[in-house]
């Protein structure tokens, strides 16, 4: 089943459930692929699929983190009961031990020993990650990784 007739489907339920958090969740999901989708003047292939999940994502991660540095526990709240939402459709998450293997393979293969070689190490981890690790946690590795060694 594709994400979007999942999607479709799960809205449904949330519809006859009357779950207003999944249904909101999900129609906000809805809109933002079809104005990728229009963006891109072609319909979204799975991977761009994923990335519009994976950028709501990090939209509500975010939003959640400086809501709660204002004192709005309110919609911290609201933010992450909408993130357990998204994360639904994303991938398998990789744990820290696999990102940390997928680095290391990544410095071997390139030769990468300083800071400086970030780039060439990330252009090999992010397809890799892409969806299935938080793009922060894995920059934040390779930095330490490569100040290491």
């Amino acid at each position: 089943m594709s994400l979007r007739s999942r999607l479709d489907e799960d809205l449904k339920q949330a519809l006859r459930a009357g779950d207003e958090v999944r249904k909101g969740t999900i129609r906000m999901l809805l809109a933002s692929m079809k104005n990728q989708q229009i963006q891109n003047r072609a319909p979204l292939d799975d991977q761009q699929e994923l990335s519009v999940v994976d950028k709501e994502v990090k939209v509500r991660r975010e939003a959640a983190e400086e809501y709660g540095r204002l004192g709005r526990p309110e919609i911290v709240e609201k933010n992450l009961a909408e993130l357990s939402v998204l994360q639904e459709y994303l991938p398998a998450q990789l744990s820290e031990a696999e990102v940390d293997s997928i680095i290391r393979e990544a410095m071997d293969a390139t030769g990468a020993s300083s800071p400086s070689d970030m780039g060439r190490v990330m252009g090999i981890v992010t397809p890799q990650t892409k969806g299935r690790a938080d793009g922060k946690l894995v920059s934040r590795k390779v930095r330490d990784a490569l100040s290491r060694s």
